[in-house]
């Protein structure tokens, strides 16, 4: 009996532990919604700091809402960012220089697409299904998926797709504690 109890409490610290170092930086945490469900990405700008801001000054204009996933390759990543869903545009921002970093690309991964200059990223980005490794220190690593990967393996395979997924709505986690404040305080 006492096994069992240590053993309940130790879950309970490490679900809680886990759940509390998921969510305790909401300045660094994007819910990003899609049809089936949300996508929780925990930003590093440990390692990317001028990449997750664009991501994050973007976020908040509400650029990537309603944006098409218009590469979606099984077994490798999905991607979107491009406005006009056909992988040629981005923001109206300039270009970021690589911020190569010794990240891995694993599954649940997120990087920033660009084109043959490494200096061309913009507003596009990719999530990667599995093990991507071998674009280690060509692309930049900016964020890792802590939930929801089940809903991005849903998104729909295609390049492009038939009828491509979007994203719904995505939003800086601080942002929605700051909504949700001030709707309680009305």
């Amino acid at each position: 009996m006492r096994l069992l109890t240590l053993f309940i409490w130790s879950f309970f610290l490490m679900t809680f532990s886990s759940a509390n170092a998921q969510n305790s930086d909401p300045e660094n945490t994007l819910n990003m919604q899609l049809k089936d469900g949300t996508v929780v990405i925990k930003l590093m700008p440990d390692v990317a700091p001028n990449h997750v801001a664009r991501i994050k000054e973007l976020t908040r204009k509400g650029f990537y809402d309603g944006v098409k996933f218009h590469r979606v390759i099984d077994g490798f990543m999905a991607q979107t960012g491009d406005p006009t869903g056909t992988g040629t545009g981005g923001s109206d921002l300039p270009n970021l220089k690589a911020e190569f970093n010794p990240t891995n690309f694993g599954r649940g991964v997120v990087g920033m697409a660009r084109t043959n200059d490494p200096n061309s990223a913009n507003s596009q980005f990719f999530i990667c299904f599995e093990d991507c490794s071998f674009l280690n220190n060509q692309y930049t690593v900016w964020g890792q998926v802590t939930s929801g990967m089940e809903f991005v393996d849903k998104i729909k395979r295609g390049e492009p797709p038939v009828d491509p997924d979007v994203i719904v709505k995505m939003t800086v986690a601080a942002d929605q504690a700051t909504d949700g404040a001030k709707a309680a305080a009305q």
